[in-house]
């Protein structure tokens, strides 16, 4: 089965999701940026979810992650939890 490790940012806005993403183009470090910002308690771990198999996740999520290229900042992503910034870091 597929597995992939990811790390993601929560928020309640698409705004503050966009405004995030910008930060870490412009060469803030991802895991910084989870710890100050994210509302998961993954945040406390740089935003680290570790390893998991399709479908674990939520669909908007699980999608996201089994096809988007790896340690590339993908985002907003709007689930029932809020707006994710994703990066996948590893898959196989």
């Amino acid at each position: 089965m597929a597995k992939a490790s990811a790390r993601h940012i929560l928020v309640d806005s698409e705004d503050k999701c966009l405004e995030l993403k910008q930060q870490i183009e412009n060469g803030s470090d991802f895991a910084d940026v989870a710890r100050e910002h994210s509302t998961c308690p993954s945040g406390k771990q740089g935003g680290e979810l570790g390893t998991f198999g399709r479908g674990q996740m939520v669909p908007a999520f699980d999608e996201v992650v089994f096809s988007a290229p790896l340690n590339e900042v993908q985002g907003p992503v709007k689930t029932q939890f809020g707006y994710h910034l994703l990066e996948v870091t590893a898959r196989g």
